[in-house]
Order: C-alpha cells, then structure tokens, then sequence
C-alpha cells in the first residue's frame, strides 16, 4: 500500500472570517498567511508560532485579493471600494492607498522583484504601480468586460489578464500592447497565472474547465474539465509539474501536468471553494471557500521522487490482467519445495486488500478527506519473497534491479512522448512561418 505521506493531508483549519474567503497567499517566510474576505476584513494569520491573528480594517467594502512582496514586509489587498492598500504584516498594520481605478478592484500581484504591482478592476483596465514610489504608472485597455485577474510573468516583462469578455490576453509591459490573445473559453474567464518558468498561462473558467496555453506558440497545450461546475482559482506548484484548482464544486483538484491527469480530489469545505494558492516552496496549500473557512494543507506528494508517482500511477490505472489457466498451478506440494505453494493466494489476498482499501477510502466522511486515484498494492509478508525465488528462479536483488529498469524507461517514455509533442508544434509553427513567407514573397512578385 502506497504511504500515508504520499496525499496531502489537513494541517491548520482557520475560523476568523464573517463571511466568504476571496483570497488567500503564504508569507514568502512560510511564517504567515493573508487571506480577505467579503467581510471587509484582511487577516494575517501566524504559522510559525501559531500565534493569534491581525486583523485589518481599513476597507470599506468586500476585500477581492491579497497577495505578499517577495520580501514578506508588505502585502497589497484590493477592494469593491475601488481602492489598493498596502500593509505592513504586523500588529500596527499601518497601511498606504492607491486610488486610480473606478470600479471594483478584482485582483493585485507584485512583480517579482516587488518594485511593481499590477490590478484588475471592473473598470475593464489593468493597471501598474510603483511600489516604492506609490504612484500609477500606465494602463492596459483591450478588454471589453470586466477585468477578473492579472498577473505578472516571472521575469516582470509580461502581464496576463482574464475577463468577463471570455477572452485571456497577455501584454507586454515596454510597448504597453496587447501581444495576443486566447479566445477558447466559453464563459467568463475567472483566473489565470503564469507557470513558474513564464512558458505557458493557465486559466480558469465559468465553463468549468481549466486551460494551459503554451504561449511561445501560442497554442492549447491542455484542456481540464475535470469539475462539475465553475473553476474560480488555480495555482500552480514552484516545481511546475502540478497545478491545483479550486470550484463551486466544494472541491480542491490537482492536476499531474507531464502526466496530463487528475491525481487527487480534496474535500474539505462546506461549499463553493473561492481560492486556492501553494506556499512559495511548495510544502505547504491553502485554500478558502464560501463557508468562511481557511484551510492550510500539507502537500507531501512533492516531496516524492517522480518515477515513484510514475509507478504508483501505473499500478493504480494498470492492474494485473485475470490469470490464463496455463498459469494456475496445481494445489500439492513441488518435489523443489516441503509445503504447499502459497504464492497465489497471497497475491490475491494482496489485491484483495488493496481493492478494499481503496473503496473503503473513497467512501470516507468528505470532510477534511483526501481522495486520491488509488493506492499501490502492498507487498506480503517476508516469505512470499523467498516463496516467489523458488518458484521463478529469480533472486529478489535481480527481481530489484530489473524492477527499476522498468520504472525508469516509464519515466523516460514519459519524457520522450512529452518531447515528440513539443517538437510537432515546433514543426507546425515552422511550416507556418515558411507558408506566410511564400505568401509574402508571391504578393511582392504579383
């Protein structure tokens, strides 16, 4: 059976909100949590001690989005009072505003070197500011609804937005243009983020999907549709190999990206989950939801080398096939061996077990409770080993060894399936190119 320590498990459940959680983002320092909410409220909630928390109220209306500097010493909230606050983390909570928008302010990022802060409004603008100097810099103007988030790229060079208008756009911060455009949503666009290395964006949606673009192609690479109903919030893992979603569904998904498959569905709200976000190192989740509640989860699944998840998916969606009557063996004792063979009825009590233990799992009390795809069997006891070396003549470090070789040409066929598919686009995208630079050639020429 698969380790505990493999799913991710509930560590801190958080009651100070009045009312809906609408955000929340981890301390770089992993020492803090902000989370705002429909109560007019920004609360700093102490991890490391767990202390009581700071409650800030200088909003004059419902607090849509908070999120800390890299450094940890600020956090930036944004409000239905059309305004941006900046906060210092501590029990003074003194706190500076920014006015420039002129409607609800849905969504605040900082850059990542903290100097810049970008905001989404109702206004159908996207905005950035100088942090240091506390001052509007320039605006983005494109969208033709209201503006849901926008983000910053990891570099600072490029900002994404997403909106009512269903449509995802990414801007360039030198030109202050609109360098493209995704139109593949078929509702409102709620969320989108870069992934760590600024390659591609993902998405969030009314349609109940989520979506990842890779955006040097400029091309779909996935497509979720793993909720049942609206994706209000994703992010990703620092190590961009998983991404987590939160839905009105009353569930927390995430998503294996190499693998392109859902590894775990979480419950743990009493409904519709608002926000979701990973801690900047990864070990830790939080998520806030409709029922007032902020959850902190521990992740434990990054700490586990890849071929290993690998191996326990394959298991888990490949189970033995039935046994061919040549492969039965017959019920009295061999002339090599003094007992009876009990190889077989061990492996199936085996299955057995593992088939109950998933069921029983997954029939849990949703509350707080972590379903995953599955569990790997687990082994007999010692002397099924040496059972198995008398029956097939192979010795266990042999058995080990070619057991290993196998995990990791699954994690090599794995990689290379992932490379054929980026080299197809890449092709696509050439072919394109040198189709419009005939085209171009044959206007001149005309």
């Amino acid at each position: 059976m698969a380790s505990a320590l493999e799913d991710p498990n509930l560590e801190h459940n958080f009651k100070g909100h009045k009312d809906v959680v609408t955000s929340v983002d981890f301390n770089p320092n992993n020492k803090q949590l902000a989370t705002t909410s429909i109560d007019k409220c920004l609360m700093i909630w102490n991890l490391k001690p767990q202390t009581r928390a700071y409650r800030f109220t200088g909003h004059k209306d419902a607090v849509m989005s908070v999120h800390f500097s890299p450094s940890g010493h600020l956090v930036a909230s944004a409000s239905r009072d059309k305004t941006v606050r900046l906060w210092t983390p501590n029990v003074k909570g003194a706190s500076t505003t920014f006015t420039a928008h002129s409607a609800v302010v849905r969504s605040v990022n900082f850059s990542c070197d903290g100097n810049f802060l970008v905001t989404a409004a109702d206004d159908k603008s996207i905005k950035v500011w100088n942090t240091h100097q506390q001052r509007f810099l320039l605006s983005f103007k494109g969208h033709n609804n209201w503006v849901r988030s926008a983000r910053f790229s990891p570099d600072g060079r490029l900002v994404v937005s997403c909106s009512d208008d269903r449509t995802v756009k990414i801007w360039d911060t030198v030109s202050r243009e609109c360098i493209n455009t995704f139109t593949e949503h078929r509702g409102f666009a709620n969320f989108v983020d870069f992934n760590p290395s600024g390659t591609c964006i993902a998405s969030a949606g009314t349609d109940n999907t989520v979506k990842l673009w890779d955006i040097r192609i400029n091309k779909l690479l996935q497509h979720y549709q793993v909720h049942s109903a609206s994706v209000n919030c994703l992010s990703f893992h620092p190590s961009g190999n998983y991404l987590i979603t939160a839905s009105s569904d009353c569930t927390l998904k995430i998503m294996d990206l190499l693998e392109g498959r859902l590894l775990y569905t979480l419950h743990g709200h009493q409904g519709p989950v608002i926000a979701v976000t990973f801690s900047r190192h990864g070990e830790y989740f939080a998520s806030g939801g409709s029922d007032s509640q902020v959850l902190v989860w521990k992740t434990n699944f990054d700490s586990i080398p890849y071929n290993h998840i690998l191996k326990g998916l394959h298991v888990r969606t490949n189970p033995d096939p039935a046994p061919h009557i040549t492969d039965i063996h017959p019920r009295v004792p061999h002339l090599h061996t003094s007992g009876p063979q009990t190889i077989q009825s061990r492996a199936a009590e085996s299955h057995c077990a593992s088939i109950i233990t998933n069921e029983v799992n997954s029939s849990l009390d949703p509350s707080c409770q972590v379903c995953s795809l599955g569990m790997d069997p687990a082994s007999g006891d010692p002397g099924a080993t040496s059972n198995l070396e008398d029956h097939t003549g192979i010795p266990p470090t042999l058995a080990n060894t070619l057991g290993h070789i196998v995990q990791q040409l699954d994690v090599l066929t794995q990689t290379v399936s992932i490379l054929e598919q980026r080299l197809t686009m890449t092709e696509d995208k050439l072919q394109e190119c040198l189709d419009n630079q005939q085209t171009a050639q044959q206007v001149k020429s005309s």
